[in-house]
């Protein structure tokens, strides 16, 4: 807590951002209804709301916004992602999920001029409504948004075949998979302390791009390490916005949703009350934290019980503990700065505070990671073996000792016996050489 007394000394009293209703526009509209200081959503789309008596604003909705940048995407015909794809191949198809399946393909440039551009295609599974939404939801949300550490969105494909509804997105492809894969997956090389560090601002500035700095405020709603995406250069960028909501309108102070998002990164204040903030995004960044750190995931039940929950587990190796350091991902072999992990650990811990009013806002998470990054030595190591080791340790020694010694005997045993048969193959030959000698003679 003193930590965030003194990011909030520094950077000053926090302020909420508030952004404008949404008119209806395509592709997605419908109505909302504002009571108190919520603004009321259903789980999937993104909602026209009216204005209470008295409340009026100049921002303009994520909506207005994509009317005007739409023109920017392109809009693919389905032969030419069918071509991209191989017919979508399997294999071509690097990912899956409840939205349907993502392949790698190969798209001409705009202008169709030049080597043909490997991209991420999306593809709709036509038998959930959910997907449909989701999918109208990140083409709006994708067409407006613009950060070095969001996936950039670079046209959409939307026709009515033979066989359903077709709605695919197509992206910029990212080659270095997602930071799940890298942490979690041994198929995988671990990711070095400064690239773990380098990952984490990334996704902390896109996180605060979302909330701080656009013209709209945008809540994520599904920030976890599988949507943290790596390009070439393992540079972070978020991805899969299909469940991301604009920020409560002016005089409200969250919107109210129905409960969405990933067990184990929702914030528990959202899932009691379904009331949505930017720090339901803070939340999540904690526990992600937690997980550069560890290498554990959020939740693991093929674990012991008492370590299947990674923020329960965490609460066994206190920051400025002497144990701390037993928590840290073995993959890193002690390759780490000590002081950063403890500070990153305190700013994680801030993040997860109970009540969200106590959680820092982006940029402030953005400004503790920098502090951290100043902590250049890796001086990290491993914790002094527990009282208990080397009575186990000189158990181990006896009893290799005593295998040893008794293999010793063993072989004793052999030679003696081998010996006296060499002595009883002596005899056996003096005799025949005096009978046969005793012959000669006569």
């Amino acid at each position: 807590m003193a930590c965030f007394l003194y990011i909030r000394e520094r950077y000053g009293h926090r302020r909420q951002r508030a952004s404008a209703p949404m008119p209806s526009s395509a592709p997605m509209s419908s109505s909302t209804s504002n009571e108190g200081t919520s603004r009321s959503e259903d789980s999937t789309a993104v909602k026209q709301t009216s204005k209470s008596a008295g409340s009026v604003s100049s921002q303009p909705s994520i909506s207005e916004l994509y009317e005007e940048k739409a023109h920017n995407l392109r809009v693919f015909k389905l032969k030419e992602l069918q071509n991209a794809t191989n017919n979508f191949s399997r294999m071509l198809k690097i990912g899956e999920g409840g939205f349907g399946s993502v392949y790698k393909g190969f798209v001409k440039p705009p202008n169709g001029k030049g080597d043909n551009i490997i991209v991420a295609v999306k593809k709709l599974n036509t038998q959930g409504l959910q997907g449909h939404k989701q999918w109208l939801a990140e083409v709006q949300f994708l067409g407006v948004v613009e950060h070095p550490n969001l996936v950039k969105l670079i046209g959409y494909c939307a026709v009515d075949a033979e066989r359903g509804p077709q709605r695919m997105l197509v992206y910029e492809f990212m080659p270095n998979k997602s930071l799940e894969d890298h942490l979690f997956n041994r198929a995988y090389p671990s990711l070095s302390w400064n690239t773990r560090l380098q990952i984490a601002l990334g996704a902390a500035e896109g996180l605060a791009y979302l909330h701080e700095k656009m013209e709209v405020q945008v809540i994520y709603r599904d920030f976890k390490a599988s949507n943290v995406l790596l390009d070439e250069e393992y540079r972070p960028k978020l991805s899969d916005f299909g469940l991301a909501r604009e920020g409560p309108s002016e005089g409200h102070t969250h919107v109210t949703t129905a409960v969405m998002g990933t067990y184990g990164y929702a914030a528990p204040d959202y899932v009691e009350t379904g009331h949505l903030t930017a720090k339901s995004d803070v939340w999540s960044f904690g526990v992600v934290l937690y997980e550069i750190l560890t290498g554990r995931r959020s939740m693991e039940r093929n674990r012991p019980r008492n370590e299947q929950k990674l923020l329960d587990w965490v609460k066994k190796f206190p920051v400025d503990s002497g144990k701390f350091s037993m928590m840290m991902d073995p993959r890193l072999e002690n390759k780490y700065s000590l002081p950063a992990a403890r500070e990153i650990a305190k700013l994680a811990n801030i993040c997860l505070s109970k009540l969200a009013r106590e959680r820092p806002n982006m940029s402030e998470v953005v400004d503790g990671l920098k502090e951290a990054m100043q902590y250049e030595e890796l001086d990290g190591q491993a914790e002094p073996v527990e009282e208990t080791s080397p009575v186990h340790s000189d158990f181990e020694d006896d009893t290799t000792k005593t295998k040893k010694e008794a293999g010793l005997a063993s072989e004793r045993r052999r030679m003696l016996h081998l010996a006296k048969l060499g002595e009883n193959a002596n005899v056996v030959g003096r005799r025949r050489f005096m009978l046969m000698k005793a012959a000669n003679q006569a």
